[in-house]
């Protein structure tokens, strides 16, 4: 876990275009893993909103040749499989919707949520008629409590759990709990617009971490994964 959070940040660092913890050093003492990165000292506010906005577009401007990533990672404490394909929509078929849909079977999320699921991810391809993602670097965890804003006032992300995939993963989980605030969005629309299909597609991406928190928590996040599901089915 920690090997991968270090490759991550260091990735993110390389880009020079918003700030992360630069990381030193990661290993094993004993019974115990650790990873070493710098220390940032935050503050409160979101006076810089907007920069946050334009520099993630600059972020994510910075691609790989295929979507995935060179080790896998975990989002929260479930693990992650970045295999890299060329074709994305396989990639979140597989790997990330077909992955939540098996855990959460095992889970008890009960038959008529997994065909649901199974149903969504028949009808994958088309989301995607009309728009061909690019494998952007993500920081692929990105809510409101993994950014932050150091003592000068600019912008800072950090825990992340990267991947090249499609940038409205990233813009569609920032919407998810709580939200950026329009400066940011407006920023990041003038950086780099979004296509009119997100407004669809955020529903998908953000399912996707709704289903891993029924994984990890239980409770209501099911019944809210499969209104979710049903939504996208309607479309």
């Amino acid at each position: 876990m920690f090997e991968a959070e270090y490759e991550a940040l260091n990735a993110i660092v390389e880009t020079a275009s918003i700030r992360a913890p630069e990381p030193i050093r990661c290993g094993i003492t004993g019974n115990n893993a650790w990873l070493l990165m710098e220390y940032i000292s935050f503050q409160g506010g979101t006076t810089r909103a907007q920069e946050m906005g334009t520099q993630l577009a600059q972020m994510h401007r910075h691609q790989g040749e295929q979507f995935g990533w060179h080790i896998n990672n975990t989002i929260g404490s479930t693990p992650q499989i970045n295999t890299t394909s060329s074709d994305w929509v396989e990639f979140w078929r597989e790997h990330r919707l077909g992955y939540q849909i098996k855990l959460a079977s095992d889970k008890g999320i009960g038959q008529s949520a997994v065909s649901l699921c199974e149903q969504l991810s028949r009808r994958l391809d088309d989301f995607f008629t009309h728009y061909k993602p690019q494998a952007s670097l993500l920081h692929g965890d990105l809510w409101s409590g993994n950014a932050a804003f150091d003592q000068q006032g600019d912008p800072v992300i950090f825990d992340p759990a990267s991947y090249y995939g499609d940038r409205e993963a990233d813009l569609a989980m920032t919407e998810l709990f709580g939200g950026f605030g329009a400066a940011f969005y407006t920023a990041y629309q003038s950086a780099w617009p979004l296509d009119e299909g997100y407004k669809i597609r955020k529903i998908l991406y953000n399912q996707y971490h709704i289903l891993n928190h029924y994984n990890l928590f239980g409770g209501s996040y099911g019944n809210q994964a499969v209104r979710m599901t049903e939504q996208l089915l309607s479309q």
